[in-house]
């Protein structure tokens, strides 16, 4: 069984703009608070170029060690890209066993509602009794991420 999770943020800034800043942001910059168990983004390794071609891939490093391998899967521009996350290291790794995610852009007033959703699959059946509380922790670090977002992008 597959958690759908989902956050969104009005940001004042054009979609267009905001898809363009977002595709190559810094990650450890949008990520780079603890929420609960969910540690933050401190490296990236292993990307070649920028990060703007379905198929790329990098290393995501976590502040506890842990490691995440990141694919761009596509970018469907001023819309939205995607993205997939595989295989985890660290403690989220007897949880999470495959994450598809993804960034959308819509208008909304004079700016965008960003949206950042997750679908992830749990390593196994016993471990999906455990997703209502992962789901939960997520939410809390995706409202102060999308808040650092807002504030990398208003500040561009």
């Amino acid at each position: 069984m597959t958690l759908h999770l989902e956050a969104s943020r009005a940001i004042p800034v054009e979609p267009e703009m905001a898809l363009a800043l977002v595709l190559p942001a810094p990650l450890p910059k949008i990520f780079g608070r603890r929420y609960a168990a969910i540690t933050p983004i401190t490296e990236i390794r292993d990307q070649t170029g920028a990060w703007d071609t379905a198929g790329q891939t990098r290393t995501i490093v976590l502040a506890d060690g842990a490691t995440m391998q990141e694919t761009l899967t596509a970018i469907d521009a001023p819309s939205s890209f995607s993205y997939e996350i595989t295989p985890l290291s660290g403690p989220l790794k007897l949880l999470v066993g495959h994450v598809v995610g993804r960034w959308s852009f819509s208008p909304a007033g004079t700016g965008t509602r960003v949206t950042w959703s997750w679908d992830v699959t749990p390593t196994s059946a016993a471990a999906s009794v455990a997703m209502p509380v992962f789901g939960w922790m997520w939410k809390g670090y995706a409202r102060q991420s999308l808040e650092a977002l807002e504030e990398l992008l208003v500040g561009a």
